[in-house]
């Protein structure tokens, strides 16, 4: 399992990446990655991009943590997730720098990345989605790589300090939902319900939304954080005698479900399992009927060739975002390189170069990392400012269309696995039934 957590740096940006790529935490800096940027530079590079946002907001960069449990996953391969998860909740957008420590008896990585994004200059903001976006993409790539993960449940949506506050008996949230659970019976209405929680101890503060405190607790929190059982609707409706929102019945699900283990069932539940096999078999051969589907090789061939067409247009999207991504670092260098070429070509003719360099330090560094990046990307001569924009926009409208036709696709690819699954465990039971019946006749 990987925790993760995160938190804006506000005011020492140098010192932070300095702290990170310490070569006795990194082993000698081999542990040491950057994306849009150098190592080295980073801090420059941050402040240059920033230079060009509108909404700079109020932080330089925002530093990620991700630990691993001990023993479980190697230096190297926790790098590599560390690089896969950066790239995929940064989008490709934010220069950012990935160290690997390696001096504690956990491995864990260190993120920082720049509050503006390169590609828009837009400002990040993080907030209750973001991180959660951060925890599922770090819990799906642990998965991926063979680790342990969060088991998904009730605690879905908590932070991790909430979580484990909650499994200690300490969650001053769990405390609250207690109690209004325990008082809701005893309650005429929902100001009862406040005035009876102030008796209990809490402090009540009314407002746009009605937030409780307990005694030795620092911070009020919002009845309607609590989930959707806690809201003021919800709760004057339980004290009317209705049923909590998250018990109330689902809406109708017309999709096709897999038909039921009956061997992993037992007595009553066994034949419950079997009444509802029948219902969905009748389901199933209903929705073959419906694309006339009526032997199994077609049904094969449907699924193949709408599985592959999944396949593709996903492929077809990663190839799109790789290519954008890489255009949008070009696109970046190139406009520091062409803003400060007449400062290093002042530079270059001057008579006192170290003098020059004194007074356009980071001016001299940004291009030479610019001229860098572009030789590797490839990018050189330079592609004019105009093509590369109509190449993105070109890109953006290309991966819009896959996306549709890909999600279109992989919605019935999963309805034709499970008819397939379905009718494959439908033709088993004769073959079953068969057997048992040579078995029976050999000992007649």
């Amino acid at each position: 399992m990987a925790v993760t957590k995160t938190h804006p740096i506000k005011s020492t940006l140098k010192a932070a990446i300095d702290y990170i790529c310490n070569p006795e935490k990194t082993d000698g800096k081999l542990l040491v990655s950057a994306y849009g940027c150098a190592a080295e530079t980073a801090d420059i590079e941050f402040a240059w991009t920033r230079r060009h946002a509108i909404d700079k907001g109020t932080n330089l960069g925002r530093h990620l943590i991700q630990a691993f449990e001990p023993g479980e996953v190697s230096p190297e391969e926790a790098h590599e997730i560390g690089m896969q998860l950066a790239k995929e909740i940064l989008g490709g957008k934010y220069e950012f720098v990935l160290t690997t420590h390696i001096d504690k008896d956990h491995v864990h990585n260190h993120i920082i990345f720049n509050a503006v994004s390169f590609a828009d200059h837009k400002h990040y903001h993080s907030n209750k989605r973001s991180y959660h976006e951060i925890r599922r993409v770090s819990d799906r790539l642990c998965k991926e790589h063979g680790l342990s993960v969060v088991v998904p449940g009730q605690d879905k949506g908590k932070s991790y300090i909430e979580h484990q506050a909650e499994r200690n008996g300490t969650s001053y949230k769990a405390k609250l939902k207690a109690t209004i659970d325990r008082l809701i019976p005893t309650c005429k209405d929902f100001e009862d319900l406040l005035a009876r929680l102030q008796r209990e101890g809490y402090e009540i503060e009314r407002g746009k939304y009605i937030s409780c405190r307990a005694s030795d607790q620092e911070r009020f929190t919002r009845m309607k954080t609590l989930g959707i059982d806690y809201t003021e609707e919800a709760i004057t409706a339980r004290i009317a005698g209705a049923s909590r929102p998250s018990r109330q019945p689902k809406q109708r699900d017309d999709r096709i479900r897999l038909l039921y283990d009956l061997q992993a069932k037992q007595g009553g539940l066994q034949h419950w399992a079997k009444i509802q096999n029948l219902k969905l078999a009748a389901k199933t051969f209903a929705w073959l009927e419906e694309r006339g589907i009526d032997n199994y090789a077609d049904l094969e061939s449907k699924a193949t060739s709408i599985t592959e067409k999944r396949d593709s247009s996903h492929t077809e999207i990663k190839t799109i975002e790789a290519r954008s991504a890489e255009l949008a670092l070009v696109m970046k260098h190139a406009a520091t390189y062409r803003k400060l070429k007449p400062i290093y070509d002042q530079y270059r003719r001057s008579g006192d170069k170290e003098k020059f360099m004194r007074g356009h330090e980071s001016e001299i560094i940004l291009l030479e990392a610019a001229a860098r990046e572009l030789k590797r990307l490839g990018a050189v001569p330079l592609p004019t400012a105009e093509s590369m924009k109509a190449e993105l926009a070109a890109l953006n409208a290309k991966k819009e269309k896959l996306l549709a036709e890909y999600k279109t696709a992989r919605s019935e690819a999963q309805e034709y696995e499970t008819v397939k699954q379905n009718v494959d465990t439908l033709l088993s039971v004769p073959k079953e039934q068969e057997q048992k019946q040579r078995k029976e006749k050999q000992f007649e």
